[in-house]
């Protein structure tokens, strides 16, 4: 095991669970932390990775037992964070391997195995308790109560040593560390009960008065365990995408060797420039395009289209797509950690170790409020030891149960988990989990145009020039210089003039206006002193206005149905832009958008978001990453659309790659949901505490009623969760 650990310091392992860092030289690593029983346990791990050289910032996220360090690989390295766990009492895997194999599903078993016992017993034991429940007083003779006792205490004995072993080993981690977890009243509650109860069945004389609670300490003990069940399972729900993506690559692929024929190779191995052959059935390992065949790929998960789309010579693939038709010849463009496909797990792998302030601040509580709980509880047992130790006791047991706070720890994670799950298996990649809280108050939306409302796949129309100048080698001018920018409407230059655009060396893009080289200026008509002139994309020389292009733009199919969804739900739209407002004023029109502004320059647009928010609007921005920069970056949400958003770059809160429209309002509508979900929760929690504590303190809840109470609070809590499983068509 050591020389395991030791191995992780070897860039080529933590790599395997790793990305570089936006700035600074940090790195970003996400590992599986082992051994953490409640939300409660984030603290702890927290501190321990936090206490390691080179450690920058640790976010751990307890509903999914997942951390993510950011650290300085000049300064520290991962087995130091492997050893700082196991002082604290947890272990730790690296989260790539934790989403593809053993650990977290021979976890799953123990438990499985761990509940099954517990439910076994339970029955036994409480069939052996129902005779003193129904009998009249006298009827059971003492010879026959004690032998239902000392029964009772032997179907006990498995559920105490093996059933209740993640209870006791998390609370003695606690305790050992000078921590209270939740686990900590829990085995308190559960010790107590067994001890007073083996008391009471060896010396019937004690002054217990053979008062038992072996059908509590059994029934608490698999309810308990039932939600802790369940909560796995949503848990598993929200890692499901993250792991059918990153189990989604195939180990090898066929590679063309020097000879021109195909030998398979393991996929790590490809590089730029390599020709591989996709078979029927298999999924593409890395971007790149296509040059024989013609085929249909499933891009479900990567873009959230339902339909297989039709790819054929001198078109692009991405990795992880699944060919489902006929066989291709493609040339990878990128591999590794450099394709989309990477980059989207890397976003999701972030999302899961976020936490929401509402879960952060129950973490923070958690600990003093349990150390309350403790003193409660001996407080209650004191003040009811004149009335009777038995009863007592009894008090005591029911205060430790019943106050643990799972349910209000499990409240937001477990809802904003879920909900973040639905929304990735739509293929709307949450970056930000704390996002969806803000997005619940979202009343106004702001749309950009060009590769947002509009279709990607835009077409160069008519094409105007000065005087002398041919039309088609002004093409392949602007051709090369668009080759350099991002923005949708320079792909329809590049596919125009195809393989005959003009190479330039350094090329430089001024956001909002355009990009420029060797004197030639290609852009907005003011970049491009084409004032007047009709066309979208203009280009000019030194001598100034040389060429406009008409660009030919289509509104997406789902752009009009996504705005009247969010008007029906009395969100406000805008579109702003910086195209020609003749052309914004049509597609505003038919998308059904009523205000809109067109020529618009990115500081503008932040001008009138800032503006909204100044009059308490919140604001959500929808764009397609390229320039609106600074507008994204100040909305209160924002969201990067299209094919084109450089996933690895974005700063965005939540990413649509396949740029459907109607994600938006689907989003939004998730997010009031989430926030319902998560105030039900919280109301519920509250509730159950209001009513439950003062009854268990003044005796009047045993503590096997304790018990279902508190682990029906923590099932309620993780069955409400679940609802938010499935994405809403609309915001009606």
């Amino acid at each position: 095991m050591q020389a395991a650990v030791l191995a992780l310091d070897d860039p080529a392992e933590w790599s395997a669970f790793s990305r570089a860092g936006p700035r600074g030289g940090a790195v970003q690593s996400w590992i599986a932390i082992e051994g953490m029983w409640c939300p409660a346990c984030s603290l702890a791990v927290e501190d321990a990775l936090s206490s390691c050289a080179g450690v920058r910032e640790v976010q751990v996220n307890g509903a999914t037992a997942t951390a993510r360090v950011s650290w300085d690989p000049a300064v520290g390295k991962p087995s130091d964070w492997w050893r700082a766990l196991d002082r604290a009492g947890y272990g730790a895997a690296p989260a790539g391997d934790v989403f593809t194999s053993a650990p977290r599903r021979r976890e799953q078993r123990m438990l499985l195995w761990r509940w099954l016992v517990a439910g076994f017993c339970m029955m036994q034991v409480m069939m052996y308790a129902v005779p003193a429940y129904v009998a009249a007083p006298g009827e059971i003779t003492p010879d026959i109560e004690a032998l239902l006792h000392w029964a009772s205490w032997l179907m006990t004995l498995p559920v105490l040593l093996f059933s209740c072993r993640p209870f006791f080993r998390s609370a003695w981690r606690d305790l050992r560390h000078g921590r209270i977890g939740m686990d900590v009243p829990v085995a308190l509650g559960i010790l107590v009960a067994f001890v007073a109860s083996s008391i009471a069945t060896f010396d019937a004389a004690s002054v217990l008065a053979r008062e038992v609670w072996f059908d509590s300490i059994t029934m608490f003990v698999f309810f308990l365990l039932s939600g802790r069940l369940l909560e796995q399972r949503l848990r598993d729900r929200t890692a499901g995408a993250l792991e059918a993506l990153a189990r989604r690559l195939p180990e090898t692929i066929e590679r063309e060797d020097g000879q021109g024929a195909f030998e398979r190779v393991p996929v790590r191995r490809l590089r730029p420039g390599d020709r591989i052959r996709m078979l029927p059935g298999e999924v593409v390992p890395a971007d790149g395009e296509v040059l024989q065949g013609a085929s249909e790929l499933d891009e479900a998960l990567l873009t959230g289209e339902s339909r297989p789309v039709a790819r054929r010579e001198g078109e692009r693939v991405v990795a992880g797509s699944h060919n489902v038709g006929a066989s291709l010849v493609v040339r990878v463009e990128r591999s590794g950690e450099d394709t989309r496909f990477a980059a989207i797990v890397s976003l999701m792998e972030r999302a899961s170790a976020d936490k929401p302030r509402a879960a952060q601040l129950a973490d923070r509580f958690a600990s003093p409020f349990l150390a309350a709980v403790i003193a409660a509880s001996a407080a209650a047992a004191a003040w009811w030891w004149p009335a009777g130790p038995a009863h007592a006791i009894g008090v005591a047991i029911a205060v430790l149960i019943v106050t643990c706070p799972c349910a209000l720890s499990l409240a937001t994670p477990a809802a904003t988990l879920a909900a973040a799950g639905a929304l990735a298996r739509r293929g709307i990649l949450v970056r930000r989990l704390p996002a969806l809280e803000a997005a619940a108050a979202i009343d106004t939306v702001v749309f950009d145009k060009t590769g947002t409302l509009t279709r990607p796949q835009a077409a160069v129309g008519a094409i105007r020039t000065r005087e002398g100048i041919d039309a088609q080698e002004a093409l392949r001018v602007a051709a090369g210089l668009a080759r350099h920018s991002l923005h949708p409407l320079s792909r329809a230059l590049v596919a125009a003039a195809g393989d005959r655009a003009k190479v330039f060396g350094e090329v430089r893009e001024i956001p909002g206006q355009g990009v420029e080289s060797e004197g030639w200026r290609l852009g907005s008509a003011v970049f491009c002193g084409a004032a007047g002139a009709d066309g979208q994309v203009h280009l000019a020389d030194a001598q100034g206005w040389l060429a406009s292009f008409g660009i030919e733009e289509a509104l997406r199919a789902d752009a009009a149905p996504a705005v009247a969804s969010l008007r029906r739900a009395g969100v406000a739209v805008e579109l702003l832009s910086g195209d020609r407002p003749a052309a914004v004023e049509r597609m505003a029109r038919a998308a059904g958008i009523d205000a809109a502004q067109g020529a618009r320059t990115p500081e503008s647009k932040l001008a009138r978001v800032v503006g909204l928010q100044a009059h308490g609007r919140r604001v959500a921005m929808a764009g397609d990453g390229m320039n609106d920069g600074p507008v994204l970056a100040r909305a209160d949400v924002s969201i990067a659309l299209g094919d084109a958003v450089p996933l690895a770059q974005a700063r965005c809160d939540f990413i649509v790659p396949g740029g459907q429209v109607v994600a938006v309002p689907q989003l939004l509508a998730l997010s009031r949901r989430t926030r319902a979900v998560v105030r039900e929760n919280l109301a519920w929690a509250a509730a159950y505490n209001f009513v439950c504590v003062p009854l268990a303190v003044i005796g009047w809840m045993p503590p096997w009623l304790a018990g279902i109470g508190m682990a029906a609070s923590s099932l309620l809590v993780v069955l409400n969760s679940a609802r938010l499983a499935s994405l809403p068509k609309a915001m009606d």
